[in-house]
């Protein structure tokens, strides 16, 4: 199993026996987890959480007089509260307060990479700050279901995020419409060379033409390129990071902004060019962990809708999670010197990281709050109602008789119901509401393209006929 981040504090020895418990919840949920010959109920993971909430209740009674208190108990603690948040939404309670404490995790480390690496789109502020709106919204909800414990923990993280979030978006507010077309354009070149200096292969033209635009850009705005003579390029970086780190919390104008990300991506490209894809090999061995995580986590992209339980990202968060904790001061430190790594392998590990944690983030927010038990049914849903929205697209059916295969398929699976529920065994899993509304979204499709087709050839018959009788 794949552990947390751990502490080497010394243990209170009052809070041995909670450590003991806990340790073994722990390994309740990870075998629960591992189980894929059944689904998992909701009863379980209920039952977890109780005995998860009982030991808190008795650790928080121990910490009376010593709050800030830091030892392995709590990286085993939030152990527990990772899985037993992914497994809220495996069974599809996505909007109770439990199911928020593994995504607000990930959102918090995500808003700390996009404020290390020092630039970032609009668009991911706006996602971000959706979602935490959300969370909060449930975690208030709750107030009356779940431990005040927990709620004050979550309310409280989620605080910390809000405020990072806060300045990341006082940071461009000075970029009028014109400035922040500008800016995004940069932002999505510098993320591509990112990307392509990760690539297997260096894809040297590809990387040509992020020049070509950059210069564009360049002669657009009036700028030239930056000159560095007696320093290189990976040195006049780390000096315009550095101002960045002495600067901040001043809030710059928009020009200001956009031509210190145009400079720093036509910094970028020449360093990348230089390396062509070639890693401090002191730091190959970290790369590599990271570049097979980020590609893992990428081809999940394709399946993850079918095959994904969200219990799987566990052990994804917490490779990540050791990774990140193993740096100092955010630098990625090497495992034989202990010396910080270039600006190269600091910036690309830093990308890897950040782009993994951005694809948990992804399929965490993009759960559906149905269980695993009724997935398989609310995907064919999900595939049957865009068929039927394309075939509404494109114009409709001629016949009815055109739609007969879809109205079998929804047929059936109304016909699974007992008792108006969807059951599995003698279980009804969370979801009913949702993958009965898709069902009725689905039906009602079927029934506007058969209303139109049947008008279409009630039409046709008349003009037929008209045309008969003109023709007589």
């Amino acid at each position: 199993m794949t552990d947390s981040p751990a502490y080497r504090l010394p243990l209170d020895p009052q809070e041995q026996p909670i450590l003991d418990r806990i340790l073994h919840i722990r390994d309740n949920l990870s075998l629960l987890k591992q189980d894929r010959s059944t689904h998992i109920k909701s009863q379980d993971v209920i039952h977890h959480y109780n005995e998860l909430i009982e030991q808190v209740d008795k650790l928080n009674a121990i910490r009376e007089t010593k709050r800030d208190e830091q030892n392995r108990v709590d990286t085993v603690l939030d152990d527990c509260f990772q899985l037993i948040s992914l497994f809220f939404l495996t069974i599809g309670r996505n909007s109770e307060a439990p199911a928020v404490y593994s995504a607000i995790s990930t959102v918090k480390r995500l808003l700390d990479h996009l404020k290390e690496a020092g630039f970032y789109s609009p668009k991911d502020l706006e996602s971000i700050r959706d979602h935490i709106t959300q969370w909060r919204h449930s975690v208030r909800r709750g107030k009356d279901t779940f431990s005040d414990s927990l709620l004050t923990l979550l309310d409280a993280r989620i605080g910390v995020c809000e405020s990072i979030l806060q300045d990341l978006q006082q940071n461009l507010s000075k970029l009028d419409p014109e400035m922040m077309g500008t800016y995004e354009k940069l932002v999505s070149i510098l993320r591509s060379l990112s990307a392509c200096n990760t690539r297997s292969k260096f894809p040297a033209k590809e990387v040509q033409d992020f020049e070509r635009q950059l210069l564009e850009i360049q002669d657009q705005l009036h700028e030239t390129r930056v000159t560095h003579d007696g320093k290189t390029a990976e040195q006049v970086y780390a000096e315009r990071l550095e101002q960045m780190s002495l600067t901040e919390g001043e809030v710059a104008d928009g020009p200001t902004v956009v031509r210190a990300l145009l400079a720093r991506c036509l910094l970028w490209v020449e360093i990348i060019q230089e390396k062509q894809g070639k890693i401090d090999s002191r730091f190959e061995e970290t790369y590599a962990h990271l570049v097979k995580i980020r590609n893992t986590l990428e081809q999940m992209n394709l399946t993850h809708a079918w095959s994904l339980r969200e219990t799987d990202l566990y052990s994804y968060q917490r490779q990540l999670d050791r990774i990140d904790a193993s740096r100092r001061d955010g630098n990625f430190l090497s495992p034989v010197t202990n010396e910080p790594a270039d600006l190269h392998a600091q910036r690309t590990l830093l990308y890897l990281l950040r782009k993994s944690y951005s694809f948990v983030y992804q399929y965490i927010v993009s759960s559906e709050p149905v269980s695993e038990a009724l997935l398989p049914i609310y995907n064919q849903l999900l595939t049957l109602k865009r068929c039927l929205v394309e075939v509404k697209r494109s114009g409709g059916v001629d016949s009815p008789r055109e739609l007969y295969p879809y109205s079998m398929k929804l047929n059936s699976i109304d016909n699974m119901k007992k008792d108006g529920k969807f059951m599995v065994g003698n279980d009804i899993p969370e979801g009913q509401a949702s993958v009965t509304a898709l069902l009725a979204e689905c039906f009602d499709l079927a029934y506007d393209l058969r209303e139109e087709s049947q008008q279409h050839e009630e039409s046709n018959g008349v003009e037929t006929s008209n045309e008969v009788e003109v023709a007589s």
